[in-house]
């Protein structure tokens, strides 16, 4: 009887305190859902090109986020952690550089944004800044084309790092042992214009994509024969492309040295002559003012929109790499005229500037060659001769071999 007493009056104790577990744990589930909501994403934007992307990503609260890479496509994995994704799908959208755009809940505690890549590239910049004008905070990240030798050097720095290898599939993490890298002096050649854009055309009918490309293909040929540079071009057939993406290729493939070809027509008939103009924001008179305008419009031509991306320089060291690169590039095209002087015939004034969009590689001395005037009688017909074409490249190839000699001296 006593047994049945005490059963009795704890029944109620132990239903009261299976209550109140079972409160806790509802208590404990909403406070999950409500912390796994609390940093929710509201706004993307992508800004860019084939060279340069900007990400800004916009949160009602201060996001907890880390980054890592991955390879075979290239991409860049953001995870966030408690995130809810509510971004406009009109808006998420791939530019540039970036090629797709992916994101959603890995777990119940992480969201992930993903971005493949055209190609290798370095994370320049990836901040988390607080709002000054709204509530909220941001996550900016800012993307650049880089070398295959730079990207897998930072996937190997990857492997060091815990916060990032923690969550990077070991497939992408490990650097074969097979992929060495060539440190050959590397030169990227650029034939002009291409595909629907055809550029100038002569006076008795040669168009200036095709001639760019013939020569373009046989300097290759000579330097390849050489066996002591690696030769890449940014197009070898008829294709056309975007004046960033030929700056991409420069950087993607670690160029030391960026030559863009082209051979443009001019009112003047009598004027002839090859031209070597370096990057400038100041032209150095009318006429490269206008070429620079002419060249920097072969996207329009194609049918794209044009949009000035403020890519200013960041900080001081960016700025240093530029001016660096632009004395670099000063002095390639001082060799190049030198050495063209000996065999073919220059305009007066040979080196000249103004702002091609095409030479804007930060860390690529680049210029570009204007091999003589599709206007000219003359130029036109030695532009399609085959012993012509040889001397000029002869020409170049002793210009290139002096500049990567002084470099290799310098331990550049």
């Amino acid at each position: 009887m006593a047994i049945r007493m005490l059963t009795r009056t704890m029944r109620p104790s132990l239903i009261a305190a299976r209550l109140i577990v079972l409160g806790l744990v509802l208590l404990a589930v909403l406070a999950r859902a409500a912390h796994a909501e609390n940093v929710v994403a509201h706004s993307f934007k992508m800004a860019g090109d084939d060279t340069r992307v900007r990400l800004v990503m916009h949160f009602d609260s201060e996001p907890d986020a880390n980054w890592f890479l991955l390879r075979a496509p290239h991409r860049l994995a953001i995870d966030i952690a408690d995130a809810r994704f509510a971004l406009d799908a009109e808006a998420v959208t791939a530019r540039g550089l970036v090629t797709d755009v992916r994101y959603g809940g890995v777990s119940d505690d992480r969201g992930r944004l993903i971005l493949s890549l055209n190609g290798p590239f370095a994370v320049e910049a990836f901040e988390i800044r607080e709002n000054t004008a709204s509530a909220g905070y941001r996550l900016v990240a800012d993307l650049v084309a880089t070398s295959s030798a730079a990207f897998e050097a930072a996937l190997a720095d990857q492997v060091t790092t815990t916060a990032s290898t923690r969550t990077t599939p070991k497939g992408d993490r490990v650097v074969k042992g097979n992929e060495t890298a060539d440190q050959r002096f590397t030169i990227v050649i650029d034939p002009g214009h291409g595909g629907i854009d055809s550029g100038a055309r002569g006076v008795s009918g040669a168009v200036e994509k095709d001639v760019t490309l013939a020569f373009a293909k046989e300097l290759k040929d000579a330097l390849e024969k050489l066996d002591v540079y690696r030769v890449r071009m940014t197009r070898d057939d008829d294709s056309f492309l975007r004046l960033d993406e030929r700056v991409r290729i420069a950087r993607q493939h670690g160029a030391n040295l960026f030559i863009s070809v082209h051979a443009d027509t001019i009112r003047y008939k009598g004027v002839r002559g090859a031209t070597v103009y370096t990057v400038s924001d100041q032209a150095s008179d009318a006429e490269a003012a206008a070429l620079a305008a002419r060249e920097n419009l072969s996207d329009e031509l194609a049918g794209l929109s044009i949009e000035d991306e403020n890519h200013e320089v960041s900080d001081i060291l960016m700025d240093l790499i530029r001016r660096e690169t632009q004395s670099f590039s000063v002095r390639f095209a001082r060799t190049l005229v030198g050495s063209l002087s000996n065999k073919v015939e220059l305009i007066k004034n040979p080196h000249r500037y103004a702002g091609f969009r095409v030479l804007r590689a930060p860390d690529v001395p680049s210029v570009l060659l204007e091999l003589g005037y599709l206007s000219n009688k003359d130029d036109e017909k030695q532009l399609l001769d085959p012993e012509w074409r040889a001397k000029a490249i002869g020409s170049v190839m002793a210009a290139i071999r002096s500049f990567a000699g002084a470099a290799a001296a310098s331990g550049g």
